[in-house]
């Protein structure tokens, strides 16, 4: 692996077996995965929630959706924070505060509590995706920034993966707030690791830099917008299928929701298996023409479940889940890659953009999510799912296309570094 950037202050003598540790890896994997694991690790123990408080299981649900919203909040504040103040400071606050708010989730009496207590957990714990992202653009040229985080996804996807079978576990075994405990011993040992293990790794800034310049700057530049949409646009098809998903297959094709779940995690593993491509093809291609391949891809699997939900073919799962794999392959190619190109344009600020990013992905998700379940719930084909997720894919790639310049002029991964490090020098 090659490709790495300037030395940030604080960071080890030996970049090169810094960037290529395994306990680097670990730590971006385990900070990256501390607010989503946690997200998934409490769902099969809605019902009892539910029970337990006497409480409608709609109320239980907050759990989980106002855990979304701290997510998303919490992407929009800790990123621009790590640009300001560093980025372990900022990540560790936020450890700090999961923990606090994992002991809290732990003791709640009432539902009420639980809800906040899971709020805060969130806006703590989805610190470490933001700064993940921007800790692998200090570490890593513009090119190797997407396998990268493709690499990180890849591995803790696995992990995601077995997160609701350990709480399901869990909560048979020793009951609810066992899950909590679980979370709270998680959360402080990723603490205690990267208070140990990891290095300052944000570049030295300006002291007039502000989070209303940064992002001023970064919207003002066409190829950071194009980038951003293109990945949140990208990440919209995964929440409108997700949301229409199993009111097709239950409702429509009359299956079992057991049946669903079989195939939903088929399309759980396109997408690895599509960060793992990208791991291995990035080597050989730059940035931009990984995320053409994956539109490419993507159009054309888009299209073809509108042609077949057109003919009426795909009112099976194996036709309609068989193909949206092949969308999910592309998809995980397009949005590392694209969230490369957003974190890559300001290097400087890469907290600010990948908050901003990781702000309109998980909001407009939120939306988009229920969108799906609208078009999935009020319609006798598969015809409004798939034609809306065509539609997404042609904006894809519109944004990619009208909005980022084509580079065309391919230059070398030295040139590249060295304007990098002389912008850096004239800040």
């Amino acid at each position: 692996m090659h490709g790495v950037m300037g030395k940030p202050p604080g960071a080890a003598t030996d970049r090169h077996d810094l960037k290529t540790s395994r306990r680097m890896l670990l730590m971006l994997v385990l900070m990256t995965g501390a607010a989503p694991i946690s997200l998934y690790i409490l769902v099969p123990a809605l019902p009892v929630l539910a029970t337990t408080f006497q409480s409608d299981i709609q109320v239980a649900q907050m759990t989980v959706s106002l855990y979304m919203v701290g997510i998303a909040c919490s992407q929009l504040i800790m990123g621009p924070l790590s640009d300001k103040f560093g980025r372990r400071p900022v990540l560790l606050a936020g450890l700090a505060l999961m923990v606090a708010a994992s002991i809290g989730c732990s003791l709640a009496h009432t539902l009420p509590q639980l809800i906040a207590a899971r709020f805060l957990q969130a806006l703590g714990g989805a610190s470490g995706m933001v700064i993940s992202r921007a800790i692998i653009r200090d570490l890593y040229s513009r090119d190797r920034v997407g396998p990268m985080i493709s690499l990180v996804i890849a591995v803790m996807m696995v992990a995601q993966m077995l997160s609701a079978l350990t709480g399901g576990l869990l909560e048979i075994s020793f009951g609810w707030r066992a899950i909590f405990y679980f979370i709270t011993a998680a959360s402080l040992g990723i603490a205690v690791l990267i208070a140990i293990a990891l290095p300052e790794t944000r570049r030295e800034r300006n002291e007039s830099s502000s989070f209303r310049g940064d992002f001023g700057s970064l919207v003002r530049d066409r190829a950071f917008v194009g980038y951003v949409l293109c990945q949140v646009l990208a990440s919209q098809i995964i929440f409108a299928f997700a949301g229409g998903g199993p009111y097709i297959v239950v409702n429509q094709m009359g299956r079992s929701t057991a049946e669903y779940g079989a195939w939903f995690a088929a399309t759980g593993f396109a997408f690895l298996l599509g960060n793992l491509l990208c791991v291995r093809f990035a080597p050989r291609h730059s940035l931009e023409r990984l995320i053409w391949f994956g539109l490419a891809l993507q159009l054309a699997g888009s299209l073809l479940n509108l042609v077949l939900s057109l003919t009426g073919t795909n009112q099976a799962p194996s036709f309609l889940f068989g193909v949206q794999m092949i969308v999910m392959v592309a998809n995980a190619i397009v949005m590392s890659n694209a969230a490369a190109g957003a974190i890559s344009v300001r290097p400087d600020a890469a907290g600010t953009a990948s908050g901003a990013m990781g702000f309109l992905q998980q909001g407009i998700g939120s939306l988009l999510s229920q969108f799906g379940a609208y078009l999935g719930g009020h319609s006798a084909t598969t015809l409004p799912l798939t034609s809306a997720i065509f539609a997404l894919s042609v904006a894809c790639a519109a944004a990619m296309f009208f909005l980022v310049p084509r580079r065309n002029v391919v230059v070398s991964e030295e040139l590249i570094e060295k304007a990098e490090e002389d912008e850096q020098g004239m800040m």
